[in-house]
């Protein structure tokens, strides 16, 4: 059972989303990601919501990640809201021009999606269809801004008026608090504030002494009394994995000390023994995570955490256990 809390006054929020008002009451938030599946296998959505009902206050739905094709983060949105758990759908402007992105906003919203969280996107050539055309019609700055217009404007982006109200849309924005060039990301995230961002999620931090240095900066600036921030967190699964991340993924910096503990999890476990060594490398990935969790929460300005099980989504309740953050709240 969540813990009941006063609710926050109906007329501040822009969505009466669950996470909104998680944020407006003072909660520490915590969101999650459910990968939607490369297939319309609905069973398998159905087990992901389970693994995240009643651990976090919303999940994200991805919208095509990595530029590989899947279920579309509309539809997913839609299944989680039928399944009680509250959808953050991701819209990436890779794929859809202005027109698209209008319409797929109001056909989310009458379907009771709340949370939006605007991305560039990943470019096609990492996926699966490396000679798609991309669109990026607009870029993620213009989404937020045509999004926050139609909520708070009721206009389209072309300035005519939508009829009856625009979408009440709960709008997030990324930030990669590490990508070069580092001195310039408070500003972006800035930009994107000024744009009508209301919530940001980072990339995975797990240098959070690094992390600190960023959210002094956004702190100083003002920043996290205008958006709430959520910081981005995951469970590693192996040493190679956290190498890979380091190594390949932008914007990800994975301390060495931390590479070397999780080596040093599987280190006596006979290399021909792959279940053990796995299960020794998650739950060490686990344990990290936890402690990751822990820190952010002590850090200024910080409002909750993102967690990303990327393809793990059944580690969530044992991290969210883990890290004190039951119960979830009930508004």
């Amino acid at each position: 059972m969540g813990q009941a809390l006063e609710k926050p006054c109906v007329e501040e929020l822009k969505s009466g989303s669950n996470l909104e008002r998680v944020l407006a009451s003072g909660q520490f938030a915590v969101t999650g990601e459910l990968g939607p599946p490369r297939s319309m296998n609905l069973e398998l959505i159905n087990r992901k919501i389970g693994y995240l009902k009643g651990f976090v206050d919303a999940a994200n739905l991805t919208d095509n990640q990595t530029g590989i094709v899947r279920l579309s983060s509309i539809a997913t949105s839609i299944l989680c809201h039928q399944g009680g758990l509250e959808p953050v759908m991701q819209m990436t402007c890779r794929d859809r021009n202005r027109l698209a992105m209008q319409s797929d906003l109001l056909g989310a919203n009458i379907h009771g999606v709340k949370n939006l969280l605007c991305l560039s996107g990943d470019h096609q050539s990492f996926g699966d269809h490396p000679g798609t055309k991309n669109v990026y019609d607009i870029d993620s700055m213009q989404l937020i801004r045509m999004v926050s217009e139609m909520r708070d404007k009721n206009q389209f982006q072309n300035g005519v008026e939508i009829k009856g109200g625009g979408p009440k849309m709960f709008i997030g924005a990324a930030a990669s608090p590490f990508s070069s060039p580092v001195e310039m990301r408070p500003l972006r995230l800035a930009k994107k504030v000024l744009a009508g961002a209301d919530f940001i999620q980072t990339q995975m931090i797990f240098d959070m002494e690094k992390f600190k240095i960023y959210m002094r900066r956004i702190v100083d600036m003002g920043l996290h009394e205008k958006v709430s921030v959520l910081a981005g967190v995951g469970p590693l699964k192996s040493a190679p994995m956290a190498r890979f991340l380091h190594e390949k993924i932008p914007g990800i910096e994975v301390p060495s000390h931390l590479i070397e503990r999780m080596e040093n999890a599987v280190k006596d476990i006979d290399k021909e023994d792959k279940e053990a060594r796995k299960t020794a490398g998650q739950a060490e990935g686990v344990k990290i995570c936890i402690e990751q969790i822990q820190k952010a929460k002590e850090i200024e300005g910080v409002a909750g955490v993102h967690i990303m099980a990327i393809e793990w989504e059944a580690a969530i309740e044992g991290i969210v256990k883990g890290a004190g953050l039951l119960p979830r709240p009930v508004l």
